[in-house]
């Protein structure tokens, strides 16, 4: 039997782990490091070096695989619906870079247009024409922008537009909603969705002051009455800056708005001058070429993009009436500015993926084969009725494992976190990578092939029967 000084003879590698943290909640890897059992593969070397210089490991909090009961995948290359890890071991991806891979990893063309742009400059911190190509081609196809600019991330867009409609409007409030994430600036970080929803019962983080978020109110997604009720209120409902929405929530898994719900928002934000934002750094060029806002036939005064946009390197922008967007300096009062916003490199690969897109039959591409996967799965479900559901949008879908139907967040309180762990060991035990939080979505990319739609589909239902 292992006691603490067994423990303590082990060598430094174990030990400095341990110091570190990363074990506490993990019990997979914790036995797995005391006992010895498992070889130091190469991902572990990665991790454990980045453990010494990046906080917690990696950039990004999900990618520690915490309570997964595997270690993190430590990416080494990536090719259509492919990805190799550091052993050189390949897994379906259907991650894709959180929904940013279009067109699946490294596309041929945008490669090599992002290349000759490289080579003309990758950076000048002053204007280029290609930032004039992109922002036209996204003005052509979304009719609710009028006027846009470039940022280089979702938080930076949505913090930005935020900050635009309270500039323009005058108000202090801001109205988001239970389980929708729009980065993590820190208005944001109250009841919010994505890994975040694992840090605090009230998914925010330490760091937010309260006098931040108390001008963030936070309702219940879905919910007309809640948001009626709001608007009526004689101390709120004239001071609300802007409401800001998932129209098709994607970080609590896929949970698209209801049509009522959206159209309510938008009469209630027109009858009290309320700026209303749609966040589609997700669903933006994903679900359409108008996104979530042309499939619902419903638009905002306000659009942020990212993501898709940048063709796989970092891009966003926040975008809307002229209006609006002329309240930004320079000729107007309200400051943003960004070394690498419009980045050549990453304006020539969006606007090439945005060409791909417009080819036809595109779209129509990608929801059969999202359904390829998700029309069987259905069917299994019902089959076993159980308590799990699945919910999807053209190239997105999220199995929730406990819970039979999903419209607000209050409804993933009974999720099965044990089931999915199980479910996703499952899956990249059988080199299959999805994403790797029950609170997220799954993509599907215009280059998943049809055998491996099959793999996966055939995988996912065995592991339903044996539930």
């Amino acid at each position: 039997m292992l006691t603490l000084c067994n423990l303590l003879e082990a060598d430094d590698r174990k030990i400095s782990f341990i110091k570190k943290g990363f074990f506490d909640n993990d019990e997979h890897n914790y036995r797995r490091l005391l006992m010895g059992l498992v070889e130091t593969t190469k991902s572990q070397e990665i991790f454990e070096k980045s453990l010494e210089v990046i906080a917690g490991g990696v950039n990004s909090p999900v990618r520690a695989f915490i309570g997964l009961g595997v270690d993190p995948l430590i990416a080494e290359k990536g090719e259509g619906d492919t990805i190799w890890d550091a052993e050189g071991k390949s897994y379906i991806d259907y991650c894709m870079s959180w929904g940013a891979m279009l067109l699946g990893h490294a596309p041929p063309s945008v490669v090599m247009k992002a290349k000759s742009r490289m080579e003309k400059g990758s950076s000048f911190g002053i204007a280029t024409e290609i930032e004039e190509q992109l922002a036209r081609e996204i003005v052509t196809l979304v009719p609710s922008i009028e006027k846009l600019r470039f940022v280089s991330s979702g938080t930076e867009a949505t913090m930005t537009a935020v900050r635009v409609a309270r500039g323009y409007t005058g108000r202090p409030y801001i109205v988001k909603f239970n389980g929708n994430y729009h980065g993590h600036a820190d208005p944001f970080l109250i009841r919010a969705g994505s890994a975040v929803s694992q840090i605090s019962h009230e998914s925010s983080s330490q760091g937010v002051p309260n006098d931040i978020v108390k001008h963030t109110i936070s309702l219940p997604y879905n919910d007309v009455e809640k948001v009626r009720e709001l608007f009526c209120d004689p101390e709120y409902g004239s001071q609300i800056a802007a409401v800001i929405v998932e129209p098709i929530a994607a970080n609590m898994g896929v949970v698209p708005a209801t049509k009522e719900f959206l159209k309510v928002l938008r009469e209630e934000t027109d009858r009290m001058g309320t700026v209303l934002i749609f966040d589609e750094v997700i669903s933006g060029f994903r679900v359409g070429l108008e996104g979530a806002q042309g499939q619902y036939g419903i638009f905002p005064d306000m659009t942020c993009l990212g993501k898709i946009i940048g063709g796989g390197f970092p891009a966003a922008a926040f975008g809307g009436k002229k209006e609006i967007m002329d309240t930004l300096a320079p000729t107007g009062g309200v400051f943003q500015a960004g070394t690498l916003s419009g980045n050549p490199v990453a304006m020539a690969a969006g606007l090439e993926t945005l060409d791909l897109a417009q080819q036809e039959g595109f779209y129509e591409l990608i929801a059969d084969k999202t359904k390829l996967i998700t029309e069987p799965l259905q069917m299994a479900l019902k089959d076993r009725d159980l308590d799990a559901c699945l919910q999807e949008t053209v190239g997105m879908f999220t199995l929730f494992w406990g819970v039979r139907s999903v419209e607000k967040f209050e409804d993933l309180q009974e999720l099965d976190h044990d089931r999915f762990k199980t479910f996703f060991r499952y899956l990249l035990n059988e080199g299959v990578y999805f994403s790797p939080s029950p609170y997220e979505a799954c993509f599907v990319s215009a280059v998943h092939t049809e055998d491996h739609l099959i793999k996966t589909r055939d995988l996912i239902i065995d592991f339903i029967r044996q539930v």
